[in-house]
C-alpha cells in the first residue's frame, strides 16, 4: 500500500509564494515520476510539474503557464517532492494533487498513486 501525503497549500496575496510537500511512503521500489496537478472549479486537472526518474539524474518538466515562477525538486532519500510556487497569480487558484508513478513490492510493473488534494488560493 503507498499513501501519498501533502502539505502547504493555503491562502495567499498575488505575487506571493507558497511550497507545498508530497512525502510518499509504503513498500515503494522505485519512483519513475512523481508530481503535482491542479484542478481549478469546473475546469479538468492538468499537469504543473513533474520530475522523471532518468539513468543518472532527473527531468523535470514543467507547464508553459508556470514555467519561470514554479520549481519541483524530489529529496530521493524521504520519497518527498517539493513544488516552490513563486510569483503566485490569482489563475493559479486551484486544487494541487500529487501524483506518482511507482514500481511496488509484490506488484508487477508501475502503478499510479495520487494524493488526497490540498487547495491554493492566490488572492488578487
Amino acid at each position: 500500500q503507498v499513501q501519498l501525503v501533502e502539505s502547504g497549500g493555503g491562502l495567499v496575496q498575488a505575487g506571493g509564494s507558497l511550497r507545498l510537500s508530497c512525502a510518499a511512503s509504503g513498500n515503494i521500489v522505485i519512483f519513475n515520476s512523481m508530481g503535482w496537478y491542479r484542478q481549478a472549479p469546473g475546469q479538468q486537472r492538468v499537469l504543473v510539474a513533474d520530475i522523471t526518474r532518468g539513468g543518472t539524474t532527473n527531468y523535470a518538466n514543467y507547464a508553459d503557464s508556470v514555467k519561470g515562477r514554479f520549481t519541483i525538486s524530489r529529496d530521493n532519500a524521504k520519497d518527498t517532492v517539493y513544488l516552490q510556487m513563486n510569483s503566485l497569480k490569482p489563475k493559479d487558484t486551484a486544487d494541487y494533487y500529487c501524483n506518482a508513478v511507482l514500481s511496488v513490492v509484490g506488484a508487477f510493473g508501475t502503478h499510479e498513486y495520487w494524493g488526497q488534494g490540498t487547495q491554493v488560493t492566490v488572492a488578487s
